[in-house]
């Protein structure tokens, strides 16, 4: 089978869907992070190199092609921990085989069931209530297109319904899990004690500790919003886009966060 100067066989058409399906994966993994934006651009880079070296244009195709070795080299250093979470997620079986695999997004059958629910912000408000309250340090993280999985691979694997019972017993004190993020997506706790990554600007208040900077991170490296309780205050705050608005009264909460979390869909 030929289309112009290109020839395919049946191995061609198999190599093209394998292509496809880890590109699929890949994307699903990056969906709502930074990653994603450099791993598009690097692509259309790469496929336009191939189409010049297909006309044989040898001067561009010798450029394109030296940008790509310096470049495939970058992208390792820079996205080292992604790369190293992604093989472990594969190593854990949490892709391909198992019982929430993405190949199943492929059926036919299930691609109506990929519509979005509404997150439940009144749960979330009712557990930063009690933290407020009683002086609970607490880490959220909503996830919009992102599901987070990166980052839910470093804690406690819980799929749990989201709950503000449940969100208090996880960061109550005495239990192992308070430490690190919960991270929610469609109305579900996925998983507890999560490691984020730590923001590095220098023009943060010094009042910022930990959490605060960790809630920073992982908007600056995804769409996801992040709901930070002071230890020491009970002050809550909201981090969105790399940015922090402090002291959020609770009873604007609710107003806030759809207000945070709606205007990066829109």
């Amino acid at each position: 089978m030929r289309f112009g100067f290109l020839e395919f066989n049946f191995i061609d058409i198999i190599d093209i869907l394998a292509v496809a399906v880890i590109l699929y994966m890949m994307y699903k993994i990056l969906k709502g992070s930074i990653a994603l934006n450099v791993f598009i651009g690097f692509l259309f880079i790469y496929v336009f190199w191939f189409i010049v070296r297909a006309l044989h244009m040898r001067l561009l195709s010798t450029i394109l092609g030296q940008f790509i070795g310096v470049g495939a080299i970058a992208l390792l250093v820079v996205f080292q921990q992604e790369i190293r979470r992604f093989l472990l997620l594969i190593g854990k079986n949490h892709m391909l085989f198992s019982n929430e695999g993405q190949w199943k997004r492929f059926l036919p059958w299930n691609w109506n069931k990929l519509e979005e629910q509404e997150i439940n912000f009144e749960e979330i408000a009712k557990a930063c209530h009690y933290f407020s309250s009683t002086k609970t340090g607490a880490l959220m993280v909503v996830g919009r297109t992102s599901e987070l999985k990166l980052y839910g691979s470093t804690g406690i694997y819980m799929n749990a319904e989201l709950s503000a019972k449940l969100l208090e017993a996880i960061f109550f004190n005495k239990n192992p899990l308070h430490d690190g993020a919960v991270i929610i997506t469609k109305n579900i706790i996925v998983a507890a004690s999560c490691i984020l990554p730590v923001s590095d600007r220098q023009d943060l208040p010094l009042e910022y500790g930990l959490r605060h900077r960790s809630g920073i991170g992982i908007s600056e490296h995804s769409d996801a919003i992040a709901i930070i309780i002071s230890e020491e205050t009970g002050q809550i705050a909201i981090a969105n886009k790399g940015e922090i608005v402090p002291n959020i009264p609770i009873n604007d909460l609710v107003n806030v966060l759809q207000e945070e979390y709606y205007e990066m869909v829109s």
